[in-house]
């Protein structure tokens, strides 16, 4: 992991060079907590760890070699 420091204002971008990028971006900082502003491409998604965590259990992807596996 990656760890970095980052002042409000500031960002970070992330992404191959020549592909989409993402920009994470420091808005706040309030005691223990951290505000983030992230830039991603329209077509992707973007959800918070536990939102994700969540989804994943109500909607596991098909295992491999399964009948509902994409081909």
């Amino acid at each position: 992991m990656l760890v970095l420091s980052r002042k409000r204002d500031e960002s970070i971008v992330l992404g191959p060079p020549g592909g989409d990028l993402v920009e994470v971006t420091v808005i706040d900082i309030r005691g223990d907590k951290v505000r983030l502003g992230i830039q991603v491409p329209r077509e992707w998604t973007l959800h918070r760890k536990e939102v994700y965590q969540a989804i994943q259990r109500e909607y596991p992807p098909p295992a491999i070699g399964s009948p509902d596996e994409p081909t």
